[in-house]
């Protein structure tokens, strides 16, 4: 689904008209849309009807033809119409052709009918206000939304296009929204949508397509998108009968210290319950008999230590053992200490010492000679891996191609030297910047989490939830692209399905145990089967 500006979509509508799809046919083919999504969601026609609120503009007609389309599948219509219309409008002249109910609002002096409408349907579609309000509203019209919220509505609110009363580029609204279950976006989600706080009254996302002509320059130039799971479907590997472990790949992760050895699990597992073949763990040696114990799937790779955190020298462990590895997580739970900054600095300088054989895990490592340089596998740096880039002169040029960094907003700042609020302002266009300026795919994590790769594309996450809003929930992220990554799911493909199955994880989860406060990060981990079962259904 495509991302757009209020003047990106008015730049599309305007080749799109221009190369022979007309705005009437648009208005067709937006309102018919409208009743499709409609009849598909909420099944067929039901007693107490479909009541629209219309506006003067485009949504009103908009809404009026999905009021006309509903009738002819059997509901019964209403029309509100809130503000007036052209005369002889033949939109609203077919609503009526069609045994529709029309009824202008401001000759509903004590707004009895209008209450009792609302009251009894089954069905409201708000379509009074389109993309182009400017806030604040006027006073007569935000008196009227505060009475309306106000009734008892509809189970079911469709907003059309966008809620009535929000901006749709910045993401303002108006003192009074009818919250909707579901906004059916015209073409393309206008980007104030996935922006607080009209976030909070837009509920899921569904998109109709205006059939334009896939050629427009307007439509070439978009460079922001919404993912969805349909797009999430397509990039999941396959999983053939006949296959067996190497075929889904090796994931290494390199991972946690004495005082975050959760880390290293979480990632770890979430990398196997994404598909990988086989997950090797990399890990200061003390934690191993804590680990051990909680994950009998996962092979071993013990590191040298001082005091429980990765010490300098571990990095020639890992050189000597990348042979089959097809994937490479470094960061969650290192630490911060300097034993771990020299381990990352070596690690990109990729400049090894002798190692001997001499047992298991670094004691266990196969020979290397002095001055062999080492290729890293696809690489994904995370949490106090992405801390300790900064400290390494010309980072960016040092990780191997279509390394996915995954920072959450502080993590941000800290690589970026810019202000959380100022990162967590313009999130899209900061996850773009930096991915174009550093040559890397960056999924800037939060509340709609943001994708970005070299070429300046980005693509957004519709999902904000508090179930996330826990320490662990990025070390699973983490494990699920470096999952994919090793199953050989390209960068920036790896981080939209990453991100995308661990949003719905953390909704599912909710479901699971009860209450978003009570999600854990393993709740998380534990939700991924049950997201993954709707890719087979």
């Amino acid at each position: 689904m495509r991302l757009v500006t209020v003047a990106e979509m008015r730049a599309i509508e305007k080749e799109g008209n221009a190369s022979g799809v007309g705005y009437a046919e648009m208005m067709e083919r937006a309102g018919r849309g409208v009743a499709e999504v409609v009849q598909h969601t909420y099944g067929q026609s039901r007693p107490g009807g479909v009541v629209g609120l219309v506006g003067s503009g485009n949504n009103g007609g908009d809404t009026l033809v999905a009021l006309e389309t509903l009738a002819g599948l059997g509901w019964r219509v209403k029309a509100a119409l809130v503000r007036p219309r052209p005369e002889n409008d033949p939109y609203l002249a077919r609503v009526i052709q069609a045994h529709g109910e029309v009824l202008a609002v401001d000759s509903d002096a004590d707004w009895e009918k209008l209450e009792h409408w609302l009251g009894t349907a089954d069905v409201l579609l708000d379509g009074v206000l389109g993309t182009g309000i400017q806030l604040p509203l006027k006073p007569e019209l935000e008196a009227w939304f505060e009475r309306v919220v106000d009734f008892r509505l509809p189970r079911h609110i469709v907003a059309v296009d966008c809620p009535s009363g929000v901006d749709c580029d910045s993401g303002e609204v108006a003192r009074w929204v009818i919250p909707a279950e579901l906004t059916i976006c015209m073409d393309a989600v206008k980007v104030g949508l996935l922006r607080f706080p009209a976030y909070n009254f837009v509920g899921s996302l569904q998109v109709v397509d205006l059939g334009l002509p896939a050629d427009l320059k307007a439509l070439k130039a978009v460079e922001s998108y919404v993912v969805s799971g349909r797009q999430v479907a397509e990039i999941l590997p396959p999983r053939p009968k006949d296959a067996h472990k190497g075929t889904f790949g090796t994931a290494l992760v390199v991972a946690g210290s004495v005082n975050f050895t959760g880390a290293a699990a979480l990632a770890g597992e979430a990398a196997y319950r994404i598909g990988a073949g086989l997950v090797r763990l990399a890990v200061p040696s003390p934690l191993h008999p804590v680990l051990s114990g909680l994950l009998p799937e996962i092979t071993w790779l013990l590191l040298p230590h001082e005091l429980g955190v990765i010490a300098e020298g571990a990095e020639d462990v890992l050189f000597a053992n990348l042979e089959r590895v097809t994937a490479l997580l470094v960061g969650p739970g290192l630490g911060m200490e300097q034993t771990t900054a020299h381990f990352m600095q070596r690690l990109l300088s990729a400049v090894p010492t002798e190692v001997k054989r001499e047992g298991i895990g670094f004691l266990g490592s196969s020979q290397r000679k002095k001055g062999q340089t080492p290729t890293l596998p696809p690489l994904v740096v995370d949490a106090d891996g992405l801390k300790h880039l900064i400290h390494i002169s010309d980072w960016p040029k040092k990780l191997p191609p279509e390394t996915i960094l995954t920072p959450h907003p502080g993590e941000m700042s800290v690589m970026t030297g810019l202000e959380v609020s100022v990162i967590q302002a313009d999130r899209v266009e900061i996850a773009r910047k930096y991915a174009v300026e550093w040559g890397q795919v960056v999924v800037l994590k939060g509340a709609m989490t943001v994708i970005a790769d070299p070429a300046g594309r980005t693509f957004i996450i519709p999902v904000a939830t508090a179930a996330l809003a826990r320490a662990g929930t990025g070390d699973v992220l983490a494990g699920l692209i470096v999952g994919l990554r090793a199953q050989g799911v390209s960068a920036l493909d790896a981080a939209i399905a990453g991100a995308w199955i661990h949003a719905q994880a953390g909704l599912a989860a909710i479901d699971l145990v009860g209450h978003p406060a009570s999600v854990l990060a393993g709740d998380v981990l534990a939700a991924v089967p049950e997201v993954l079962r709707e890719f087979e259904a």
